[in-house]
């Protein structure tokens, strides 16, 4: 019996020290990190959160001083980093617009989630494919390429395929 307690040892630590089953996230991109060579359509993260307001400059004042939001003249943006690319600034925009404006139009709601996207067009087919009503066509900018749908609730949601580079380069107040 004491020759194989140390035999037991020697056996559990070696299986303790072996790679995990298949379950962990280096054998299965996607399920808990994202493979960098991964192209599936899919969104990322959030790019943005907009919304009515009687009063946005008024509004921006009060978040700034009361949360201390960095303001802008068009809401406060938020830097944070990218889990994948830990070196690479990523971009938030916060936003409140003016109530009754026609930018949250189809939409008769006045907010709209922007979510980032990777494989903006490759999405774009594949809602389509899947019946999902395309409210224009791709915009391409500097800081990236921008399309908007309307999700079953009659929300407008904007799908951003961003370049963040551009705005680290301009650069201005953040919040972080």
């Amino acid at each position: 019996m004491k020759k194989l307690v140390p035999v037991l040892f020697i056996a559990l630590l070696i299986i303790g020290c072996q790679p995990l089953s298949d379950n962990t996230s280096k054998n299965n991109p996607g399920k808990n990190e994202t493979s960098l060579t991964d192209t599936t359509p899919r969104v990322t993260g959030i790019g943005g959160i907009f919304f009515g307001t009687e009063n946005p400059k008024e509004l921006k004042e009060w978040y700034g001083k009361q949360l201390g939001l960095a303001i802008d003249a068009y809401g406060s943006p938020f830097e944070f980093r990218n889990a994948n690319r830990p070196d690479e600034i990523n971009y938030l925009m916060w936003s409140p617009a003016k109530t009754g404006t026609n930018y949250f139009k189809p939409s008769e709601k006045e907010f709209m989630i922007n979510y980032r996207v990777y494989n903006i067009e490759g999405l774009v087919r594949k809602l389509r494919a899947n019946g999902v009503t395309i409210v224009d066509s791709i915009d391409t900018y500097d800081y990236g390429k921008f399309i908007h749908i309307m999700d079953p609730a009659g929300y407008k949601i904007e799908l951003w395929e961003p370049v963040d580079s551009v705005f680290t380069v301009i650069g201005g107040v953040t919040t972080k």
